[in-house]
């Protein structure tokens, strides 16, 4: 009999507020935003049990047991939010039945639209404010996670200022595109870590 696939707890760290949507920073909502929709999710509504924003299948779905989830809390304190939607969905779970964390965010350095899969726990943060914020938040409870970049490019200086000047930046309609080519990538990392 072939393994039952685990349910994902899939979520996206970015910053909130209309000022901050659809900048690059915030590539991991923008790319669960398309995510939804070609998998025909429901839109993202707020969620009172999980905090933050929720997309669910409309029907059965071929793509497994996945549950989307944006975060509503600024990127330096993503740890928090993930913490407590995670506890909130696994409690839901059937019982013996354990899922799996997964974080989507930006990732500087990488191409724009290149996405990677890293399921190795205790990766560097690279100097994520997000990703060391679950670290922090997640290393007292053991929780391991898994974590999908997906690439934004860089600024050509590395000066702080202009970087930080670069992630806050809206997106291009090429970069979207190139976020929107990703996705059958993001979808084959996913079914990969159901049956890790």
């Amino acid at each position: 009999m072939a393994a039952r696939s685990a349910p994902l707890l899939i979520c996206s760290i970015g910053n909130p507020g209309v000022q901050y949507a659809n900048t690059y920073h915030s590539a991991g909502h923008v790319v669960l935003n398309k995510l939804a929709d070609q998998l025909g999710y429901s839109g993202f509504q707020k969620d009172p049990e999980l905090g933050g924003l929720t997309s669910r299948p409309l029907t059965v779905s071929a793509t497994g047991n996945w549950t989307l989830w944006q975060s509503p809390l600024y990127m330096n304190e993503s740890g928090r939010g993930v913490h407590a939607a995670y506890k909130a969905w696994s409690r839901n779970l059937p019982v013996g039945e354990t899922g799996k964390l997964v974080i989507v965010h930006d990732e500087l350095e990488a191409h724009t639209g290149k996405v990677s899969l890293k399921t190795t726990q205790g990766a560097s943060a690279r100097g994520h404010n997000g990703l060391k914020s679950i670290m922090e938040v997640l290393a007292g409870s053991r929780t391991p996670f898994y974590r999908i970049g997906i690439g934004i490019g860089r600024p050509v200086s590395r000066e702080q200022g202009a970087v930080s000047n670069y992630v806050l930046q809206k997106m291009t309609n090429g970069a979207h595109v190139k976020m929107e080519a990703g996705l059958p990538k993001v979808i084959q990392s996913l079914k990969r870590l159901e049956g890790l």
